[in-house]
């Protein structure tokens, strides 16, 4: 069907999973550290508006935990249903470092969790802040080993082959590999960016129907400077994430730009749009700026950038998806450096709150991380290919002895019960953006706060007051 084997499904079934788990751990680093930020800074000031934001966002964060370590667990089934043979080559790398992600940050999640969650009215200030430090810490340290694992299936190291399997022989050389601390970083400001876009657009959404409040104008105004800062930040650590890319994967980085064959010593241009044509072997209707391919590439004016005719075709990366997948996601970071930057020049005008193209932007502009992030992992990810552990094991060697059959039964199982249960998850999701945070502005009631009585967080509860009255209504 379609041309496609056994391991083409194996291959997208992975891809779906991924796709759908990703999402979810990057708006849960975010919101994390968010949330340590906003209980930190009530802490400080006991302005009651941060502590309100604190309600609202830990709400979202935990649906968002919750579907994050859901579809998390799938994938980890998947190494060795679909990719035996994979595991069976590079088990002694990925197994610990995946068990060390457990071990370290999955427990110190899940330690603290329940205190941040539920401890509001149950211990002291200091306490419970820490808790909220500790989750937002254990994100990143889980960030931290999922990287190491997958960037050394990009750069590995640090290793012998023996009897066909790979032996670590250097722990530090294979969790520090070459490309892992610029992927790292690459990630982790990914996961900050699309949470601030997420944070600004929510605002934006209330402020575009009339609920102007002190908390809603605090979103706002909080998620576009992080967007001002760490935008311009993550183009920095993407330039230098090329280069890293440049030297030990030069054949992803030729289907990234496009790139067949270099003429004479002439250098090579950048080009901006084109369909690569992997049967013609050339990038048609390609729009080129001269020189600036070598510019960006190689910080130079005179030197080449390698070529895809330069590898042998088996060992070419699919060029037609890489090569816009990388723009889509280079286009939306211009994009949210834009944002940024206009967010500056109405604070200043004093019109960040009131302007409507600007927060209509900002509303389409909510899932603009998430989408970036999507099209960068496509990018690494199928650049890689044909290697499954680049330069040691295709990805043909690596799938399980599974036939086209049990491959589309699973598939199409996988569309219908993540479409449903995570399209429900997320639907909840929405719910509590729409619902907005609740404030206390001019009622009488205690600022409360961690070993204070006030009102319980309700963490999973989305239902309001009218909805409760009215459902008892019809019971009578």
């Amino acid at each position: 069907m379609f041309g496609l084997e056994a391991i083409d499904l194996a291959r997208i079934q992975f891809a779906f999973t991924v796709s759908f788990h990703i999402l979810f751990p990057a708006i849960t680093i975010g919101l994390a550290s968010y949330l340590a930020v906003l209980e930190g800074l009530w802490l400080k000031t006991r302005d009651d508006t941060y502590r309100d934001l604190y309600h609202f966002w830990s709400k979202i964060f935990a649906v968002n935990f919750g579907m994050g370590v859901v579809s998390g667990l799938v994938m980890s089934y998947q190494f060795g249903t679909n990719w035996s043979r994979f595991s069976d080559f590079a088990g002694a790398v990925t197994g610990p470092l995946l068990t060390y992600e457990v071990l370290t940050a999955f427990f110190l999640e899940a330690g603290f969790l329940g205190v941040m969650l539920f401890g509001w009215n149950k211990v002291g200030r200091k306490l419970h802040f820490f808790s909220t430090v500790m989750v937002a810490i254990g994100t990143l340290i889980s960030t931290f080993w999922i990287l190491s694992s997958n960037s050394w299936m990009q750069t590995p190291q640090g290793f012998e082959i023996v009897d066909g399997r790979v032996i670590p022989v250097d722990w530090l050389a294979v969790v520090f590999n070459p490309s892992f601390p610029y992927r790292l970083a690459h990630m982790a400001v990914a996961a900050f960016v699309a949470t601030a876009f997420f944070v600004g657009s929510s605002a934006a959404w209330h402020l575009l129907r009339g609920r102007d409040n002190p908390a809603i104008r605090r979103m706002l105004s909080m998620a576009m400077w992080m967007a001002l800062i760490v935008a311009p930040v993550q183009a920095v650590i993407g330039d230098f994430h090329g280069l890293n890319t440049l030297k030990h994967q030069p054949a992803k980085i030729a289907a990234i730009e496009g790139h067949w064959e270099n003429i004479g010593n002439e250098p090579t241009p950048l080009i901006l749009f084109g369909w690569p044509d992997m049967k013609a072997e050339k990038t048609r209707f390609a729009v080129e700026i001269p020189y600036l391919g070598s510019l960006i590439l190689t910080h130079s004016l005179d030197k080449q950038v390698p070529a895809l005719k330069e590898f042998p075709p088996e060992d070419r990366p699919n060029s037609t998806i890489v090569f816009w997948s990388f723009r889509v996601m280079v286009g939306l970071g211009m994009l949210m450096i834009f944002t940024g930057l206009w967010s500056v020049w109405l604070r200043k005008r004093g019109t960040l709150y009131t302007s409507r193209p600007f927060l209509y932007l900002t509303l389409w502009m909510g899932p603009s991380g998430l989408i970036a992030i999507l099209a960068g992992w496509f990018t690494t990810e199928i650049g890689r290919q044909p290697w499954v552990v680049y330069g040691l094991m295709r990805t043909a060697d690596a799938s399980s002895a599974h036939s086209f059959v049990q491959m589309s039964i699973t598939l199409a199982l996988f569309v219908v019960v993540y479409f449903s249960l995570f399209g429900v998850g997320l639907g909840y999701m929405m719910r509590l953006v729409r619902k907005g945070p609740v404030t206390n502005e001019g009622a009488e009631t205690s600022h409360g706060g961690p070993g204070q009585k006030r009102t319980p967080a309700r963490p999973l509860s989305a239902a309001d007051d009218d909805h409760h009255s009215i459902s008892l209504n019809k019971g009578n």
